[in-house]
């Protein structure tokens, strides 16, 4: 009989089933909770300040320890480091002098795209791990993108829903509603259908993938729960940014660690050292100082917490002022599409604990789990 081959984690078994399935229904638990207290509707301030800015600004700043706080990476790379944000503002600046309506539909695609490519991303990560063929993981990538964008072709079928991803009408109607309807019979169909692959792979011996289900899981629970299911903006926010910031801080500080052995970060090593009270308290700082010239600058919406220094813009000077605000978050999206392709970058490997160092005679591309 066929060795069995061992199952692969991209943490470990009980980490990755607590930062996958454990964010979705701490999220939906937070949801269920809140409304049986009343809490509907507009996000409250006190969940804007954990969900938001704790968990979903700060996790796009975490850029920094991939890629922008290491000299080695920057000098790698240096074109790509250096023309991202550069392009990302000067393709901002054109959309939001179109209109500022453009702009936040722009940005509300590219989120949409990004946040459906990081659940992929992890589909992929699991398949190279598994050293799964070139056609699997394919149909994996299939599947997560039905599991994702059914619900949200779904949304679209459905406009005006009480909730957007950034602002109101960000989002284009007019689909009439029974191609919602055939986007989620096709999202469930594909579901049913990696299930079913996946038993009948394990009868004829290949290691079922339990990472891959709890992944899927917990990405069918968000997306369809917090888009289909939940009707207001609190539900929909905590669902979405919880699945997708909480086990991406946990991905980039496993990298700093293994980062910093290698005496990366020079300086800046202190805030891999210091633990993760280090690690995440510069990303809420750099996370509250953004969101303090947001408010100021541009939404005058939250004094409470951010004050009111009595600044008001015109549109000539918001054009600048707005994709300049938005750059780590538009750096975030465009580098993220480059930066964890394990193919691409074998040193990934030994830094995210999933390969020894290389050798002096062999490359680290032969190594355990790099694809």
């Amino acid at each position: 009989m066929a060795q069995v081959a061992p199952q692969r984690w991209l943490f470990s078994g009980p980490l990755d089933g607590t930062l996958f399935v454990g964010s979705a229904l701490a999220a939906g638990l937070v949801v269920v909770v809140s409304h049986a207290a009343g809490i509907t509707g507009d996000t409250p301030l006190w969940a804007w300040l954990l969900f938001v800015l704790g968990i979903d600004v700060a996790h796009v700043w975490a850029t920094l320890y991939r890629v922008y706080f290491d000299r080695a990476e920057l000098a790698r790379r240096p074109l790509l480091y250096a023309g991202a944000p550069l392009v990302a503002f000067g393709l901002s600046v054109v959309a939001h002098s179109v209109s500022p309506e453009f702009f936040w539909r722009c940005l509300a695609y590219v989120a949409v795209w990004h946040f459906i490519r990081q659940q992929v991303g992890w589909m992929v990560l699991y398949g190279r791990r598994a050293k799964d063929d070139e056609r699997t993981i394919r149909f994996d990538q299939l599947v997560m993108w039905a599991t994702t964008l059914g619900p949200v072709v779904w949304w679209h079928a459905h406009l005006p829903r009480p909730f957007w991803w950034f602002k109101e009408h960000d989002f284009i109607g007019g689909l009439p509603s029974w191609m919602g309807t055939v986007a989620l019979v096709v999202h469930g169909a594909l579901l049913v259908s990696w299930l079913g692959l996946q038993l009948v792979r394990t009868r004829r011996g290949v290691t079922f993938p339990v990472g891959k289900l709890l992944l899927l899981s917990a990405t069918w629970v968000t997306w369809f729960g917090g888009i289909v299911v939940a009707n207001d903006d609190f539900a929909f926010t905590v669902m979405n940014v919880t699945l997708h910031g909480v086990p991406y801080l946990a991905f980039l500080w496993r990298y700093a660690k293994g980062r910093h052995a290698e005496s990366g970060y020079g300086a800046l090593g202190l805030l891999v050292r210091g633990g993760v009270p280090f690690f995440f308290g510069a990303l809420l700082v750099f996370a509250f100082v953004e969101e303090l010239l947001w408010d100021n600058l541009v939404w005058h919406e939250r004094t409470t917490v951010f004050g009111d220094a009595g600044l008001d813009f015109g549109p000539a000077l918001l054009t600048l002022l707005v994709p300049l605000l938005s750059l780590p978050q538009t750096t975030h999206y465009l580098l993220d599409g480059f930066v964890w392709k394990t193919r691409n970058d074998a040193a990934l490997g030994v830094r995210l604990g999933w390969a020894s160092a290389p050798s002096t005679n062999a490359g680290v591309a032969q190594q355990e789990g790099v694809a």
